[in-house]
């Protein structure tokens, strides 16, 4: 696991199913014949190194006759399915009403279908076992949230076009993620923006970074490298960013100009 917290609470729940499992008198196989899953399945998830899913869960506390209090944990456990960073930048992004990211290298993740993320966490290394793979990709998908939430926030992007040409995961990829965007730029809060590369000028050479404005007016920075990530508080220090970023999207297409840039990308895929 990648912290205590999430750690914690898996291992609460694996002792629980444990507990209502031997109480049945069942084995761990007789437990996961009765409710679909593997034995090693059952054996990770008792012993807190497996996130079990909501199905799991809901058919073992039928099973084990729990009284839904193997079910009710299904919301710690869903938590926790997502690792530390996702969970502290859900929670920024929830608190926003207006985000605005510049992406270097990639499409952003909040843009991201699910296929072009696992892709990208496939080529990681160290490599990601399939298990940590499919929780990152979960943790990635779940905070897509943050373009539903009422009153809807302002969202903008700023993608590079190498990011729209390089086909991570294959061309079929590719072409799915780019219909992706070109979906998402139709939505009226959100304004997708491309630099092209064969721009002079371009103030994000330092790298990708994003800015969220909070409910409480407070603007916050995030900014990735590759062995790192943090959240910048310092006004001087997001007041940089925000002049950045102002650059950026003068620098950058107009979103009506690049919607079009996609549809050409995507009609050069075909």
């Amino acid at each position: 696991m990648e912290d205590e917290e999430a750690a914690a609470v898996l291992k609460t729940v694996g002792r629980q199913i444990k507990m209502w499992r031997e109480a049945a008198g069942m084995r761990q196989a007789e437990l996961g014949a009765a409710i679909g899953y593997g034995e090693d399945m059952v054996s990770s998830v008792e012993r807190g190194r497996r996130v079990p899913k909501p199905d799991f869960l809901d058919k073992a506390d039928e099973v084990l006759s729990a009284g839904g209090k193997l079910a009710t944990m299904k919301e710690d456990v869903e938590k926790a399915r997502y690792p530390k960073l996702v969970r502290d930048l859900a929670k920024l992004e929830a608190e926003s009403v207006e985000m605005g990211a510049y992406a270097s290298h990639h499409i952003h993740g909040l843009l991201q279908t699910p296929e072009y993320a696992e892709a990208l966490y496939a080529m990681r290394r160290p490599a990601y076992t399939d298990d940590e793979i499919e929780r990152h990709v979960a943790g990635r998908m779940a905070r897509k949230g943050v373009f539903e939430p009422q009153p809807r926030r302002t969202i903008t992007f700023v993608l590079e076009e190498v990011t729209l040409r390089r086909p991570y995961g294959g061309r079929m990829v590719l072409r799915r993620q780019l219909e992706h965007l070109l979906d998402m730029g139709t939505l009226r809060h959100v304004e997708l923006q491309v630099m092209p590369t064969d721009r002079e000028e371009h103030a994000g050479v330092m790298g990708s970074f994003r800015l969220l404005k909070l409910r409480d007016g407070k603007t916050l920075g995030h900014s990735e490298g590759q062995l790192y990530s943090r959240v910048i508080h310092d006004p001087r220090e997001v007041q940089i960013l925000e002049m950045r970023y102002g650059m950026i999207r003068a620098q950058a297409l107009t979103p009506r100009e690049s919607l079009a840039f996609v549809e050409k990308v995507l009609g050069e895929e075909a």
